[in-house]
């Protein structure tokens, strides 16, 4: 049986104009993708590609110039935001540092409360779901950078939101955290199992966590191409040492590297 999309992007757009209006920036061209439902998807590109522009896009923070996103059976993406079926987590964990662990995630709770369905997840359930259950009492500065990543993951699904978007939510944190926030992340999606759409700049990162990598290119954002990730799962560090995932670390640099006039669209 076909998975069904979650999200359906076609022929999306976006011009930014900037000073007073003299100058437009195009940061996405004629982006088309199909993202199954419980799916792990990447975006991967160069800095400044329009990830992020498209990131928000979906999550209904900014419009498009052209073209439509759907989510979920049809919505827009400010219908889905309205209905508390996204959830985001940044590249900064953005905590209230005078609030405690369980004090952050309660305060998303309250602000979500107002949702059109019911909330499904406590508290405890949340910190037990990132592995923080020791730390409920404890504040962000006493909290490495990964367990604050682990606190703004855990304040994104509290209100059990069917789609998470994460903008290069370890960006910020050295690369020894940062792989290891890699497993923890699947660790948490294989048990809540959500569709996710992650923007990434890491290609071992993308592979790893990934059903499927779109591949943008240079500013404007083209879609180059969509690699499906088929390795098993659960994931582990020895496969970042099979040739199965050189062989995809190659294809996504070659995909990467193409100039314009080779990329591929949809």
């Amino acid at each position: 049986m076909a998975t069904q999309d979650h999200i359906v992007i076609e022929q999306l757009d976006k011009i930014f104009t900037t000073g007073r209006g003299e100058r437009q920036v195009q940061a996405l061209d004629r982006l088309s993708l199909k993202i199954p439902d419980g799916h792990f998807f990447s975006v991967l590109g160069p800095s400044g590609c329009g990830k992020s522009t498209l990131l928000r896009i979906v999550g209904g923070l900014i419009e498009p110039t052209a073209g439509t996103v759907s989510i979920g059976n049809g919505s827009g993406p400010r219908e889905a935001q309205r209905g508390k079926e996204i959830g985001f987590v940044f590249q900064e964990p953005g905590l209230l540092p005078w609030k405690t662990v369980t004090g952050n995630v309660e305060t998303a709770l309250e602000l979500n409360n107002k949702a059109n369905r019911p909330i499904q997840n406590t508290t405890q359930e949340m910190l037990e779901l990132v592995g923080l259950e020791a730390f409920a009492d404890a504040y962000p500065y006493q909290l490495s950078g990964g367990m604050q990543q682990r606190v703004a993951i855990a304040r994104a699904l509290c209100f059990d939101p069917r789609l998470l978007l994460m903008d290069e939510p370890f960006g910020a944190l050295d690369a020894i955290t940062r792989q290891m926030m890699r497993y923890e992340l699947l660790r948490i999606w294989e048990r809540a199992q959500k569709t996710v759409m992650f923007v990434t700049h890491s290609i071992p990162e993308a592979i790893v966590v990934s059903d499927a990598v779109a591949v943008l290119s240079p500013r404007p954002g083209r879609l180059r191409g969509v690699v499906e990730i088929d390795m098993p799962r659960p994931r582990t560090e020895e496969m970042e040492r099979s040739q199965v995932f050189l062989e995809y670390a190659d294809q996504l640099t070659r995909l990467l590297r193409e100039g314009d006039d080779h990329g591929t669209s949809h």
